[in-house]
């Protein structure tokens, strides 16, 4: 199995610079969380994400894993809040002592497509930013090699911790586990990796630990390329409007609230 998510492809999106691709990434977040309205991050998904991923052709990669992860908990947050919101006065449904109300449901949206917008943005930026790129064009631009080795791992975290799990997994199933048998035995059969799959990741984290001193990550001299990652004028333009659009996302709602 692949150690990362990212996927390969011949795309503009996946040509870009990690560094402009990041920028672009926090940029979306500061707008969607910074505007207090669920159509701000909405746009951000329709007009920004879907295109990209489109383009990338890590649509359907990007839809299967954002479906997976953001199905129970947008449908837990519907829930919870359209229930519980304490400034609940508008009902929608009631059956019993169950109500659900307007300013709940609008509060679920609200957070909800942030939440959306959130995971559909940082998938897609993982599935088309290789680890190494990301690596390189950090520790080139003066970032501690150490710092942009923990940013560029975080890529591979999810699917090194998958394929540990699968790999202990059929070991266990070789040595007569039973796997089955509805939730309960699934559960059941989840116990006995546990401690392997803990005991596992510490080791990993020891021996990266010594592969970087290896590979002289402790050390202050200037290092080189080996291969220089693709950078643009339109792209260190951008990087620059980008913070500033950011700002001013975060400057807005101030500004109102002024007038």
């Amino acid at each position: 199995m692949a150690s990362t998510l990212y996927v390969d492809r011949p795309s503009p999106v996946h040509r870009l610079n990690p560094v402009t691709k990041l920028v672009a990434l926090l940029t979306l977040i500061v707008v969607t969380f910074a505007i207090p309205y669920w159509w701000v991050a909405a746009f951000g998904v329709v007009a920004v994400v879907l295109p990209a991923a489109i383009i990338s052709g890590c649509g359907g990669r990007l839809f299967k894993l954002g479906g997976a992860i953001l199905l129970p908990i947008i449908l837990v947050l519907f829930i919870v809040q359209g229930l519980t919101f304490p400034g609940g006065r508008t009902p929608v449904f009631q059956w019993g002592f169950i109500t659900v109300t307007v300013e709940g449901l609008q509060f679920a949206l609200g957070i909800g497509s942030r939440i959306i917008c959130l995971v559909l943005a940082s998938l897609l930026f993982v599935l088309t930013t290789h680890p190494g790129d990301l690596l390189s064009e950090l520790t080139a631009r003066g970032m501690s090699p150490k710092f942009s080795y923990v940013i560029s791992s975080t890529l591979q975290l999810i699917p090194a911790f998958r394929d540990r799990a699968d790999g202990i997994l059929l070991a266990q199933q070789a040595r007569g586990l039973a796997v089955g048998g509805g939730v309960r035995g699934r559960i059941k059969a989840m116990m006995p990796l546990l401690t392997p799959l803990v005991l596992g990741m510490f080791t990993d984290v020891e021996e990266r630990a010594t592969a970087m001193e290896a590979r002289g990550f402790g050390s202050g001299a200037r290092r080189t390329v080996l291969t220089p990652v693709r950078d643009t004028r339109a792209e260190r333009i951008a990087r620059w409007v980008m913070p500033a659009i950011a700002a001013a996302a975060i400057a807005a709602p101030v500004v109102m609230g002024a007038m």
